[in-house]
Order: C-alpha cells, then structure tokens, then sequence
C-alpha cells in the first residue's frame, strides 16, 4: 500500500481507483464545501489482500461465473456461498504494515475512533444509473488502533460477498471483477445531529434525527421532516419524527448516555457505536435548531450553482465549536431531471414509479376485455371487476376514488403504482401520450422533449429495481427476495425508491440479517398468481384473502349466482375449490384467513345478475345480511372450504364480513357447523370488525362463538365518522387516524385481550400510516396484515414499536 489518496488532493484521472463516493466528496471539499478530511485506501489494496487467499483465490476471482452454478435466486446455496467466503476474509490477516500505515496517517486527526465508507466505481456507472452503489455496502465503524483497524477492514471488505451483494451484482449484470472497491477513511465522532437533504427544482426536502444518521439507515427512527421552498426558503410543511433513539461513538463503559437494546449486526459488529435513548423532552422536540436549519438551506442553495436543482447530500453536524458545524458526508447526482412545475396532482395511492404511455377509458366507454400491454391505464373509476384485466398495465390514474377505495386496494395488491382522485384526468392527457406516475407523492408528469430525451440517455444501459410484485415479466420465484430487474426502457425510477437488497421484506432463511419481533406479520392477498412472489417471505400466513376478488377470474364474466341459476353448480365449486386450495396449499401449515363474500352490486357492473338492492347503495345487502336473505352462495363457500379439510388441510380459517348483530353471527354459525367446518380442531370462525355494533357487541358475540376478530378499519372509518370511503374529494375527512376511529381500535383490542381471542388489522390504516403501528403495538394487537408492498415498510414499524416498548421498560425497571 505505497500510496493513500487524500480527499483534498483526488484529482479526475483518480476516480476509478478511488471510487464515487469518495471522489464526489473530494470534489465538493476542493470546492470549499465543509467535508470532513479523509484518505481513500484504493481500490488495489483490496485486490492485492484477495489475491493473498491462496485457499480459495481462485473461487472469488470467477465470481458470479464459478464452477458453482451460483444460482442468485436459491437463497440457501447464494447464503452458504456468502457464508464461505466472508469467513475467509475475516480469518485472513491483514498486512501489519498497512494498518501501520494508516495509523500513521490518522495521528493528524488526534481521533479515537474511525469511520469506514465503502466507495464503488464501475465502468460505464454513469449510463448505468449506478453512481450511488455504494448504498448496498453498509458503513464500519471502529476504534483507531491496531486490531479495530484490522478487523474493520475485512468486515468492510467482506460486504462485498453478502448474498444480498452477489444477488444485486448477479442481477444488474455486473461481473465482480468489473468492481472497484475503495475505502474511505475518515475520523467520526459523537454528532448532534444527522439527516439526509434531497432537493428538486421546486425546492428540498430534510430529514433530520438527533445523533449519528445511522439511525436512519437502520430505520430505527422516523427522522424529522421539513419541505422547504427553494425561493423563499419557507417551511412549505414539517412533521416531528418518532426519534426513540440515538446513536453516538464511544466504549461501553462510557456514561455520557445509557446504552441502548440493539440487535442490528451493524451494531454488534461496530462495538464503538452505541445506541442510547432520548430523554423524553428531546423525543418531542426537532433535531435542526432554526439556526443549523438556516445553515442547511444556504448550503443546498450554493450547491445548485454546483450540480443544478437536483440533487441529495447526507449531512451530520459534529460540535467542534460551542454551536457546532455542519459536514457533508455523502453527496449524490441527480435524482431526477423531471420539472416538478410541469405536474397534476392527485392521492398517492400505491408506490412506486413508473414511465409509459397512456391507454384513456371514457365515462361511455365500455370496459375493455384486454388492455395492451404495459400502459398506464386512465379511467373515471375502477371497480372490482376490473381485476383481471389490470394485471397487464404498468399503472393507474383514476377521477375518483379515495385512498381505501377499490382502485387503491386493487393497485397496492397487484403492486401497481397508482394516483387517484384527479378531476377531469382523462380529458387532460391524450391517448397514447407519455407520462410519468409518482405513486409515493401522488404526482403526474407530463413528459416535455426535453425531459424525454434526459430520461432516455443511456438507454441501451439503464436499468431499474422494479418495486411492482405484480410483473408478468418476472419468473417464478424471483420475487421471493422482492427484487426484480427490469432492462424495460418502459419505466424509471429514483434512488429513493429504488428497492434495494438491504430492504428486501424478512425472508424465511435463518441467515437473514433481519429483526425478529413478536407481533405477527400477516399478507393480505387474494391473487393466486402473487402466491409465488411471497410464500417464500417469513410471514405468518395469510390475514385476509378477499373472496370477491380472488373469484373473479374463475367467473366469466357472469354472476356466481348465474352460475347456480343456470346448472353448473358442481364446476363453479370445483373451481372454487381449487383456487382456495392454491393459497392454502402454499402457505400450509401457516394460517390462511378467507374472507366469505362480501360485495355490492354496483361494484360489479359488468356481473350481471338481476337485484332489488339500490345500486349505488353504500351498504346495499351485504355481507352477513345478505346470507340470511338467500344463503345458497355462502353454503357453496362452506362446502369449498370443507372439500378442503377434507383434502387434509387444517390451516384454512373464515372470517364472516360486515356481521351487524349476534343473530346474523348465529345463523351463520349453524350453517358453519352444519359444514362439518368445527369438526378440524384448529378451524377458527372469526368476524371482521367494521361496523359500530361491534363496540358494544364483542362480549356477546365472544359468547356466542366468536373465536377471533379483524378489524377492517376502512369500513369502520367511513361509518363512524359518516363518509363514504370512495370520495376522494373527502380524503381530509376521512382518516383512519381521527381519535375516534383510534379509540375504537384502542377499545376493541382491549375488549379482545378481555374475552380471550386474537385481534389482528387487516386495513388499510397500518399500510397507510406506519405510526398508527406504534400504538397498535402498544396496545397488544395480535397480528397485523397488509399488502404485498407495504411488508416491509410494517415490519419496520412494528420492529421499531417492540424495540422502544422494551426501552421504556427496560428504563422503567432502572428507575
């Protein structure tokens, strides 16, 4: 190691060896910018300590090409590998005159401790997308001294044989010799505050968290958040975190703070990082005084001049003087080149990003029987029926519908990012028009020239970390680490939501490095074609499979009761067997909660069949109700989930919608029985727990053979606060969130832990609102299902809601 690269000296010829994250860094410092001082160990330091592993050199220089068929998408061969290789490097000993060598270097620092950045070039990164690759490798922390310095670095240079590395070099194409893998050495300290700056052309967006941001990379906290206009640096909107803890650098016998429950192996592995908890005053208040937020502003304003509108920087603020001061510790390129100003807005009503042309459905239009392939689909409303023609649109904008209608229901489960409520949307945009859809932000663009052509460079090499779970594209399997790799020019997205291998949902494999917690994690899930894409995930089964939705393929376009009118009830049974059977067979023994019929006839206008109801009644004959009226369809589900029993599955359970009263319960209770359904020990009749009643009708119902309850917050909200779920137009109105709608949870989950039997959630509010988990969690719910697209973002939330019930208790027994 005869040469270091410092970052005040990095020059252009330099940038491959020292990678990107090092070499934006130094280019921004040389421009005068506040970067911490640091030393690149380059990229053929790395290569010279691999090619010392006689044992098995040759197996890491043909990787992902060895003689070991690495097959990216078997977890336990790509994890055993990853395993193999890794415990190499850290059994390897590091030459002592390198770390002699960076010792030596950091005396000038007078710093006990150091900090490791990965730094990764490429060739070609730029037409790649890649240039920030480096977030897939995780920081290393360490003491500065001869056996931290050691051990940091082949921890550091080991990530780059994770088997959620190898899967995403595997996956982009990128052939491991092809990486040049720096490392950035800086000296780090205890921080006042952390966060990330992403700024747009309209302005920039903060986060902010007490502490080193490694709190953020974690996702132990929710940071602060600020929307700043860009002209006249206004707080356009700001919301305070959940900020439970924090992280410094110190030893453990350090008493500045009491050291914090942690199991992430970032933290176990970097024994000088140490998370505390935040007095509760500070838990309450903002990270970034008015003062540091002023300095972040004139800095993001400089760096305009430096990189145009768009672009993000990690900051962190080390109190070096008696206010402190601001570095930057990562800085990015442009995260889009997309003009906010050219924009409709909408409901964000399921995630992701997507880039397609456009197919528009008019009011007299009727509904299609095929829509053409990977389109954004444009249409006054969507409703149930639906279903089997979206599975072919990359996405969807409707004029109506809130966000816990059937539109947004419908896209967050086939993973479809969609924007909802937009008056008029389909007289806006013309057929066959190029547009882009922000699920996240609720955002259209309409594309100009200019910003098509900046979208299309680097066409032939761009890829994207599709987010959809719902891609006829992806090969069975694949989405099992909910990771799929689309070279289609059809689409793009941004780093920030890019999906990247430390964000997969928690997977089934022990190895995983991934929270354990105690709630239980169910998928709502109703499409057996999504079964393959998260069997495989370490969920618990199965909270709500909606019967309504799940039929409709097997339909034919014709009402089921058609069906029964017309002689073929035993081929309508059969099928409805089989495709029960699908979900119960692939989750087995994991519960699979099914959902009895439950829907209005104005939901399915295209299924004909002859009806007295209202048809634009709200509630119309549903649920529990409408077996009482005429129990022929509810029987024939009754006998498809008895085939089933019979077939030797035992994990198959029923849920009874929309029940009102206790005598609706034991009606159907009786047809239950009469099933033979109570003869399989572990059969649970649970009822969903959507309409008022219910609060002052639990222990009745409990009485009355009430084995469990699901709490379908989205009924339940529109019928206590009186506002139809659909109108998107009342979306301010209608909030799962309303203290009413939390203290009936709040009620309900206490009623249930009071009478003995499970309560789980199985709205949309979790998905929707990851701190209403928080208090879920504090409260003692059982279970709490969601969609495909939100597993990972709720088991997050409920890791984070466990670990500060344990802090404050753990704080609690101290005092």
């Amino acid at each position: 190691m005869d040469k270091l690269y410092w970052l005040d000296r990095i020059q252009l010829q330099d940038r491959t060896k020292v990678g990107e994250k090092a070499f934006k860094l130094s280019t921004i410092k040389q421009l005068g910018y506040p970067v911490v001082p640091g030393f690149v160990l380059g990229a053929e330091v790395m290569q010279e300590f691999l090619e010392s592993l006689n044992a098995s050199g040759a197996l890491i220089a043909d990787l992902p090409h060895s003689s070991l068929h690495l097959d990216a998408d078997n977890w336990r061969q790509l994890q055993q590998v990853a395993k193999n290789l890794r415990q190499e490097i850290i059994n390897a000993t590091v030459s002592p005159e390198w770390v002699k060598n960076i010792i030596s270097a950091t005396q000038e620092w007078e710093s006990k401790y150091l900090v490791f950045r990965p730094s990764i070039a490429l060739p070609y990164a730029s037409n790649l997308g890649l240039e920030n690759i480096s977030s897939v490798l995780e920081t290393q922390f360490c003491c500065n001294e001869f056996e931290g310095i050691s051990s940091a670095l082949k921890r550091v240079w080991s990530q780059l044989f994770r088997a959620k590395s190898l899967f995403y070099w595997q996956r982009i194409g990128i052939d491991l010799q092809q990486v040049n893998f720096a490392v950035l050495v800086q000296p780090i300290k205890s921080a006042i505050a952390s966060g990330i700056l992403n700024s747009y052309h309209w302005g920039w967006e903060i986060e902010a968290t007490y502490g080193l941001g490694i709190g953020i990379t974690l996702g132990d906290i929710l940071p602060d958040f600020y929307s700043i206009e860009g002209e006249t640096l206004n707080i356009q909107r700001q919301q305070l975190g959940n900020k439970i803890l924090a992280y410094r650098i110190g030893d453990n016998q350090s008493t500045e703070n009491s050291p914090a429950i942690a199991t992430s192996s970032t933290v176990l592995n970097n024994n000088c990082l140490l998370p505390y908890i935040l007095e509760e005053i500070k838990q309450q208040q903002y990270a970034l005084s008015p003062q540091y937020l002023h300095q972040l502003n004139q800095i993001a304003g400089q760096l305009i001049d430096e990189f145009g509108s768009n672009f993000s920087f990690n900051w962190t603020i080390f109190p070096e003087t008696p206010i402190g001061r601001i570095y930057l510790t990562k800085v990015n390129n442009p995260l889009s080149s997309i003009n906010r100003l050219n924009k409709i807005r909408g409901l964000a009503a399921s995630t992701g990003k997507v880039k397609a042309t456009t197919f528009i459905i008019n009011n007299s239009d009727p509904r299609p029987e095929l829509l053409p392939q990977g389109v954004i689909l444009i249409a006054p409303n969507i409703t149930p029926d639906w279903l089997p023609i979206l599975r072919n649109v990359a996405g969807i904008v409707a004029e109506r519908g809130g966000l816990t209608s059937h539109a947004a229901i419908l896209a967050r489960e086939l993973g479809i990012p969609a924007v909802v409520n937009v008056p008029e949307v389909t007289s806006i945009f013309e057929q066959g028009e190029t547009i882009l859809i922000d699920g996240d932000n609720g955002e259209i663009y309409r594309l100009s020239a200019d910003t098509e052509q900046t979208l299309d460079n680097g066409k032939n090499h761009q890829f994207s970390l599709n987010t959809k779970l719902a891609s006829n594209q992806n090969q069975p399997g694949n989405l099992s680490t909910a990771v799929a790799v689309s070279m289609q020019h059809n689409s793009v997205t941004n780093d920030r939501n890019l999906l990247l291998p430390q964000d997969l949902p928690r997977s089934s494999s022990p190895n995983l490095e991934e929270s354990i917690v105690a709630t239980q994690l169910l998928v709502n899930l109703s499409q057996s074609h999504l079964i393959e894409e998260v069997k495989n995930l370490a969920i618990d089964g199965v909270g709500l499979i909606r019967s309504e939705l799940m039929v409709l393929k097997i339909l034919e376009g014709q009402h089921p009761r058609n069906w029964l009118r017309s002689g073929r009830r035993e081929q309508l049974l059969e099928s409805w067997c089989q495709e029960i059977l699908q979900f119960v067979g692939n989750f087995n023994p994991r519960p699979v909660f099914y959902r009895s019929l439950d829907w209005r006839s104005h939901e399915l206008p295209s299924l004909h069949h002859h009806s007295q109801s209202s048809s634009q009644s709200i509630l119309g004959e549903r649920g529990t109700l409408s077996y009482l009226q005429n129990p022929e369809l509810f029987e024939l589900e009754l006998e498809a989930l008895a085939n089933i029993q019979k077939s030797g599955y035992s994990n198959v359970n029923l849920i009874l919608p929309f029940v009102r009263t206790v005598e609706e319960f034991s009606f159907c209770l009786h047809k239950v029985e009469e099933a033979g359904l109570t003869q399989t020990q572990k059969f649970q009749l649970w009822i969903m727990a959507e309409v008022p009643s219910v609060l002052f009708l639990l222990p009745e119902y409990i009485k009355a053979g009430v084995q469990g309850i699901s709490i379908g917050t989205n009924d339940l909200t529109q019928l206590l606060l009186g506002v139809d779920r659909e109108q998107g137009q009342l979306a301010a109105i209608f909030d799962e969130r309303h203290p009413v709608v939390m203290t009936a949870i709040s009620q309900l989950i206490q009623m249930a832990k009071e009478g003995g039997i499970p309560c789980s959630i199985c709205g949309q509010a979790p998905a929707l609102y990851p701190e209403v988990i928080d208090k879920l969690v504090e409260w003692g719910i059982t279970s709490i299902s969601v969609e495909p697209e939100a597993l990972k973002r709720t088991h997050s939330a409920i890791a984070r809601a466990e670990k500060r019930l344990i802090l404050e208790a753990a704080r609690t027994r101290k005092n």
